[in-house]
């Protein structure tokens, strides 16, 4: 028998859709097949989350077709918590199997009251809702609810608005989950969530039914899932049939090729509007088709959609701290019978770069209070060291002000804002972190929850620090951001203290952890997350819990090549412009060196001629071996 190829569950025919020009979704093409997991990449702002919607039925599209199987049933983890959601645990996750819902969230009650209240009539009404579910099939379904609930570790009968935001982000992904849909549309899945349930969805979607598109900041879970890559820039789609890291590579390699066609596209333009107007002669003789050709490239210039601009952050560095940080001794804290943390002794010093971790409601915020002195110990003392300049990254955004614009949340009001000693117009300024100048004047509540990150971050770059508390800073932020982001605070020679539940961005700049483990228990480990797994691994007993899964990526975290950091690709860039100077230099030298009437000179200038000749012959031999190592890391 032929071999026939399952149909697609969800195809999309050049379809476009501009909500102000240019196009968020110029021609876009795709298809979702059964059991893929499919990543969608792209900057913050390019149109990810309006894709999810246009599959998932929300919105349509101006143009194109989107072709959907028959009886398809799609659910949306959607990026941001809505404003409309109440109700018990169970109410809310029932929800999301449409018209069943109601029979089921009327038995919860019921038996909920009947355990309570007693009585016949409850009882009846119960007897009669369950011969109803009987008849309907409801009790599968039942279960299904009830171990989607225990599996996210919720508690059905609680309350959804006294929830943390951490906890209904499980909710809602509960509730998209127990649909049993054909395509799980996932926006930011791990944003809120704390690293032991992140690593439960790691473990659980790929044994899901479900063929899953997802847009994710988090690298270690995008190398664990994605079995295929769309990328989505400046309106067009590409697909990319490999893994994240291959993936990196062959982009670097195509943004290289389209920079380099451009080029030459630029300088054949350019050619032709010199020929174009060189006088009366070539007007005599111009060629028609030559000036047909000419508009064309023309209008193919003026349609161009130019590669995005990059993020450009400066940290402001204040006069160096004291040695000492903090340092704690003996320190207890708790609410109520809840004990944050007890008896804490630990000692932070200048330059440190410490990650807290540990469960969403276990403290961590409570614990930078602590250190910080917004909180005072119950127990034990707390000594905060000289000359401290605190810059403080919030968490939820409580400092920005979502009726005031993007320019008055960072400088209330002022045209300028002085950054390392420099004074900068703050749409300049803003224009370093992508605003636009339509959105500089735009209430701050307008904003992607990506663009709001990086105005707190445009905010918090404005005041010079020694001494930075960072909590949860990568939600939302594009992966080029972040990585941008993870360079700046490696080189930043202040202190760090990062609340993160981002394993990749642990690893990567933190330098020892303090680890919030349960009743109140603060244990500070050497390194980043997989050295605190490495660590902790045999203090766990038998059965306690399951072990931790680790990222999985094509090598060991350890021994993979790292990728160039920022700095470094900025200074391959630069590097060949600094050898053709040095190598004028030194030729310079050479022919000074060969006129005889050189060596007529005083001999103290000759010994420095020769001194400087020796310097220069130096200097490029070690600008070659640089660009030779950094051309090795980029292309491993």
């Amino acid at each position: 028998m032929p071999y026939h190829q399952p149909m697609a569950l969800v195809t999309l025919r050049d379809v476009c859709l501009s909500f102000r020009t240019p196009l968020v979704l110029d021609g876009v093409n795709l298809k979702v097949e059964p059991g893929e997991r499919v990543c969608l990449l792209g900057r913050n702002g390019t149109g990810k989350t309006t894709l999810l919607r246009l599959i998932h039925g929300e919105i349509e599209p101006d143009r194109g077709e989107i072709a959907r199987q028959q009886g398809l049933v799609t659910a949306m983890l959607p990026q941001e918590v809505p404003r409309k959601f109440g109700g018990t645990v169970f109410d809310e996750v029932t929800r999301g199997l449409g018209s069943r819902a109601e029979l089921l969230a009327e038995y919860h009650h019921v038996s909920g009251r009947l355990a309570v209240e007693g009585g016949d009539a409850l009882r009846e009404r119960l007897d009669r809702i369950h011969r109803k579910l009987e008849i309907e099939g409801g009790w599968h379904i039942h279960q299904e609810v009830e171990a989607v609930i225990s599996r996210m570790a919720l508690q059905g009968d609680a309350d959804v608005a006294t929830l943390s935001a951490g906890m209904k982000r499980r909710v809602l992904l509960a509730k998209a989950l127990v649909g049993s849909p054909a395509i799980l549309l996932l926006d930011e899945p791990t944003n809120h969530l704390d690293i032991d349930a992140i690593r439960w969805l790691e473990e659980f979607l790929p044994r899901s039914s479900a063929a899953l598109l997802f847009v994710t900041h988090d690298r270690a879970l995008l190398r664990r899932l994605a079995t295929r890559i769309f990328e989505l820039d400046r309106g067009r789609l590409t697909s990319w049939s490999c893994d994240y890291d291959t993936y990196v590579k062959r982009k670097d390699a195509a943004l290289e090729a389209e920079t380099r066609q451009r080029a030459e596209f630029d300088k054949k333009l350019a050619r032709e509007e010199v020929w174009i107007r060189t006088g009366i002669k070539a007007r005599r003789t111009r060629n028609e088709g030559r000036v047909r050709s000419l508009q064309k490239l023309r209008e193919t210039r003026r349609a161009r959609r130019e590669q995005p601009g990059e993020v450009r952050m400066e940290i402001q560095e204040a006069e160096r701290s004291g040695r000492l940080v903090i340092e704690a001794k003996h320190v207890s804290f708790g609410y109520a019978e809840t004990p944050v943390v007890r008896d804490l002794s630990t000692m932070i010093m200048r330059g440190d770069r410490v990650g807290l971790i540990g469960p969403n409601g276990s403290g961590k915020t409570t614990l930078l209070r602590l250190l910080f002195g917004e909180l005072q110990p119950q127990a034990g003392t707390i000594r905060l060291g000289t000359n401290l300049e605190v810059a403080y990254f919030d968490q939820l955004h409580a400092r920005l002000d979502d009726a005031k614009s993007v320019r008055d949340n960072v400088c209330d009001g002022a045209d300028w804002v002085e950054i390392c000693g420099r004074k900068r117009h703050i749409i300049g300024y803003l224009d370093d972190f992508l605003f636009t100048h339509e959105q500089v004047d735009a209430p701050a509540a307008r904003l992607s929850g990506g663009e709001r990150n990086r105005l707190v971050l445009a905010r918090l770059f404005t005041k010079p620090s020694n001494v930075l508390v960072m909590d949860e800073p990568t939600n939302d932020l594009d992966i080029e951001t972040l990585e941008l982001l993870e360079d700046m605070l490696l080189d930043y020679p202040g202190t760090l203290l990062l609340v993160s539940h981002d394993r990749e961005f642990l690893n990567n700049v933190v330098t020892s952890t303090l680890v919030l483990e349960g009743e109140g228990r603060v244990k500070e480990y050497a390194g980043g997350y997989d050295d605190w797994l490495r660590q902790r691994q045999p203090d766990v007993p038998p059965g306690a819990e399951p072990t931790p899964v680790k990222p999985t990526s094509a090598r060991p975290p350890k021994q993979r090549p790292r990728r160039p950091t920022y700095k470094e690709q900025r200074e391959l860039e630069a590097l060949p412009e600094r050898i053709a100077a040095l190598e004028a230099e030194l030729s310079r030298c050479h022919e000074a060196m060969a006129d005889p009437a050189f060596y007529r000179r005083e001999p103290v200038e000759l010994v420095k001629a020769k001194a400087q000749l020796q310097s220069l012959e130096k200097d490029v031999a070690e600008a070659y071996k640089r660009w030779e190592e950094l051309e090795t890391l980029r292309e491993q």
